[in-house]
């Protein structure tokens, strides 16, 4: 498993217009240079975060691009959803059933168990966490989420379950 590109640079352009949020709009070049990402690369995320209601724009002089609503109202988990989607889709048994039609372990099968518990942690992490909650620095952010998993690193089931 591992996160995209697309992904990881999305989460960054965002918090990059979060972190200007006073200061206007910025544009592509001024994106692309604040976090080392081609320009061209910078256009297509801004282009998919648009299109996915994250981010709006303007044109002109002092047009750019903008948060299209506070960072506190935007989900980290919509986002990746946005940009390359889930770790785990129940579609994978299907797309995954090697030279066969149907998987051999279809009805009896322990990693699915295994990668839909994984999602199900995942995805609360991700529920929980917003874009005002990235805009702390790593040592805060490390607090932050350790209120979401005990020392151990086991995860905290009151805090993970807990009714959104």
């Amino acid at each position: 498993m591992k996160f995209s590109s697309q992904e990881e640079y999305g989460l960054r352009c965002l918090l990059c217009l979060a972190r200007e949020r006073e200061g206007g709009g910025l544009a592509i070049p001024a994106i692309s240079q604040a976090e080392g990402i081609s320009t061209t690369y910078v256009a297509k995320l801004m282009r998919i975060l648009r299109r996915g209601g994250f981010v709006k724009s303007a044109r002109g002089k002092i047009g750019g691009y903008t948060l299209s609503r506070p960072p506190d109202q935007i989900v980290v988990g919509e986002v990746l959803a946005l940009l390359g989607g889930r770790l785990f889709e129940p579609e994978f048994c299907d797309d995954h059933a090697g030279d066969l039609e149907v998987c051999t372990n279809s009805t009896d099968c322990s990693l699915r168990s295994l990668w839909r518990a994984v999602q199900f942690v995942v995805d609360q992490v991700l529920r929980k966490t917003t874009l005002q909650d990235l805009l702390r620095n790593e040592q805060k952010m490390t607090f932050w989420v350790s209120g979401l998993l005990n020392l151990s690193g086991e995860p905290n089931l009151k805090q993970l379950f807990k009714p959104l």
